[in-house]
């Protein structure tokens, strides 16, 4: 029994705002920083084209889709009624498998993909673009917990 306890590291609940904040910030940047390496394949009219269709992508992938699950998070981590929780819990147990899968699909499409690299950019801008964005909601609620002492900030 005691082995479940040190396999379930649990931390106060801001680490989970902390936590899911650099982790979507993160990966964000990495998708974006793989999108700028293969949009330096292009010439530089198609670069512009690219962004700007990726820019689209992750504005509608943040407005309609991640905006939402972050703040759902968000809610999630408020309503522990401990003030303790499970380091894992930053993000719901059925997320897991998911970005397990889109981890996965990520290696095959930069791996083995027919898609042109520089094409793929823009699924990496969007997708990454969405994350990053999406990653100052968890970032607004540690500095209104910090810094207006806000026990539970609406994002």
């Amino acid at each position: 029994m005691k082995i479940l306890k040190v396999l379930k590291p649990n931390v106060n609940k801001i680490w989970l705002i902390v936590l899911a904040g650099l982790m979507w910030s993160g990966v964000g940047i990495l998708l974006n920083r793989f999108a700028s390496q293969w949009l330096g394949l292009e010439e530089i009219k198609n670069q512009f084209f690219i962004v700007f269709l990726g820019f689209i992508l992750a504005v509608l992938i943040y407005r309609f889709g991640f905006s939402k699950v972050a703040r759902k998070n968000i809610c999630r981590i408020n309503n522990y009624l401990s003030e303790r929780v499970c380091l894992f819990a930053f993000q719901q147990w059925s997320s897991y498998p998911l970005v397990v899968f889109m981890i996965g699909l990520g290696v095959v499409l930069r791996v083995y993909s027919p898609i042109p690299k520089p094409w793929l950019a823009v699924l990496y801008i969007g997708i990454g673009g969405a994350l990053f964005l999406s990653s100052f909601h968890y970032h607004f609620v540690l500095f209104n917990r910090i810094f207006r002492h806000q026990k539970n900030p609406v994002t």
